[in-house]
């Protein structure tokens, strides 16, 4: 496992992160999921990546049994808020980020979190009491550094151009071979303003992983398939030129030496201003193939060639996370 700089920050975080927004529920999927944790960790993962809303507080109380008794200096704990907890609780508020920050603190079992990051943006709150709010939660030792996820660009360039207030050292963006749209204005900024990214989606909701094939079933046990979780997938990359494309990308990872996943999150850590790319896994031999994707180099010609075959079959909505 390879590491890189987050931002500004003095956090390094592992190239895979560990993300539990789908994995984490009751019974035997619970011990799963533990057990998905405990193997990231012995694999070199560091960050790991939550929210509260995952569950409505589920994944956090979850992640928080997973982590119980293993040194806080091993892993990088990072979670969001913003999206509604009951009727009432939602946004970026100064007195829903308080809330909210204890509330996610009791679940995970810790006194401080690493990565506060905001899951997106208020409009509804004003932008200076978010940020000074946030800079308050570092002063208060239970936040370490601040983040966002989707923001858009021009609200990230106000929150940085606000005087003495914390500074955000980290973007959650959607990114993958399929999904190119940071590449625009997201990354150039970040890349002045001492911001990594930590890539949600780095496999296009599985696609890349070429499970789905043209003019075949869906996998029963796929996104695709479940409709509980299928309205986050972005109908479009199921049409069958684009699942032509991603088999046709086979060659290329066979030659690099990875699997057709391993390949796309390559792709993804190419990029320097990525600090890290979010995975999941619903077994523990999927969080081994995941973490084998960190540090292999790959001739650049190959990524060349898989963006030239994804090309236009590539469609640029981006879902929500």
């Amino acid at each position: 496992m390879k590491y890189r700089q987050l931002g500004n920050s003095q956090l390094t975080v592992s190239e895979i992160a560990f993300g539990s927004w789908l994995t984490f529920s009751t019974g035997p999927q619970k011990d799963n999921a533990i057990a998905c944790v405990h193997r990231a960790l012995d694999l070199g993962i560091t960050l790991i990546d939550t929210a509260n809303v995952y569950g409505r507080g589920a994944a956090e109380k979850v992640l928080g049994e997973a982590l119980a008794g293993i040194n806080r200096d091993r892993y990088v704990l990072a979670t969001k808020l913003y999206f509604p907890m009951s009727s009432t609780d939602r946004g970026l508020s100064r007195a829903q980020i308080f809330k909210q920050l204890d509330a996610s603190l009791a679940r995970l079992q810790v006194n401080h979190i690493d990565l506060y990051q905001c899951h997106r943006y208020d409009a509804d709150t004003p932008l200076e009491e978010t940020m000074l709010a946030l800079g308050d939660a570092v002063k208060s030792g239970k936040v370490r550094y601040i983040g966002f996820s989707e923001w858009p660009v021009d609200r990230v360039a106000a929150a940085l151009a606000i005087p003495g207030v914390e500074k955000f050292v980290s973007s959650q963006p959607q990114y993958s071979l399929l999904h190119r749209g940071p590449e625009r204005a997201l990354i150039p900024l970040s890349n002045r303003s001492g911001i990594s990214q930590i890539v949600w989606s780095p496999l296009a909701q599985g696609v890349l992983t070429g499970k789905y094939l043209p003019g075949g079933d869906l996998p029963r046990d796929s996104r695709a398939a479940n409709d509980a979780i299928n309205g986050f997938l972005n109908q479009a990359w199921l049409r069958p030129t684009v699942l032509e494309a991603v088999q046709d990308l086979r060659p290329l990872a066979a030659e690099a030496g990875l699997t057709l996943a391993q390949f796309a999150l390559a792709w993804i850590l190419r990029q320097p201003n990525v600090a890290s790319a979010i995975t999941g896994a619903s077994r523990p031999e999927q969080v081994d193939e995941n973490a084998a994707a960190s540090g292999h180099p790959v001739a650049p010609e190959l990524f060349e060639s898989a963006e030239r075959i994804i090309g236009d079959a590539a469609s640029e909505r981006s879902t929500p996370a």
